[in-house]
């Protein structure tokens, strides 16, 4: 087995540049490695626990199901509500998009629902943020165009048949 090399506290803000380009240049998963080291070197890393959520939530629906658990996990380190609420959000709206972009059946109510979730997290962040900070508006606007350009509409359950027995 292989024994990763740690990296030093003095090399985080060079690891940290490189985690957001491989971020921007489409490559979430070299982005999240790079977070892992810095965590390992730094458990307490805002700027690396939040480019890993990013990370993360940028391969939902291009591979394994278990991301949103890791992506939900991190949340809890987070160092307070406004964070928590806004990534929340942040992890529904993304999931609610790879569902969106999968076009599987069903996937219109799906994704509306994960919409409508990330949009409540954005509005209980939106209520903790500083008066400058309009992230959760825009995000919440963002989600809301979703829907109404997708014609995104919930599930009704009342017309549903009823399950083979």
């Amino acid at each position: 087995m292989f024994q990763i090399k740690p990296i030093s506290k003095e090399s985080i803000p060079t690891a940290l540049e490189k985690a957001e380009r491989y971020r921007l240049l489409n490559e979430p998963m070299l982005a999240e490695s790079i977070c892992l080291d810095i965590l390992e070197a730094d458990p307490e890393n805002y700027k690396a626990l939040v480019n890993m959520i990013l990370a993360i939530t940028e391969q939902f629906g291009t591979s394994s199901s278990g991301e949103l658990e890791r992506a939900k996990q991190l949340l809890t380190r987070l160092p307070n509500e406004y964070d928590l609420q806004y990534y929340s959000g942040l992890i529904c709206e993304r999931q609610g998009k790879a569902k969106l972009a999968k076009r599987m059946p069903d996937g219109g109510f799906i994704a509306y629902e994960w919409l409508r979730d990330a949009m409540d997290h954005y509005e209980k962040a939106e209520a903790l943020r500083p008066s400058e900070n309009v992230d959760a508006i825009l995000r919440w606007n963002t989600c809301a165009r979703l829907i109404i350009h997708h014609n995104l509409k919930p599930r009704n359950e009342e017309y549903m048949e009823a399950p083979l027995e």
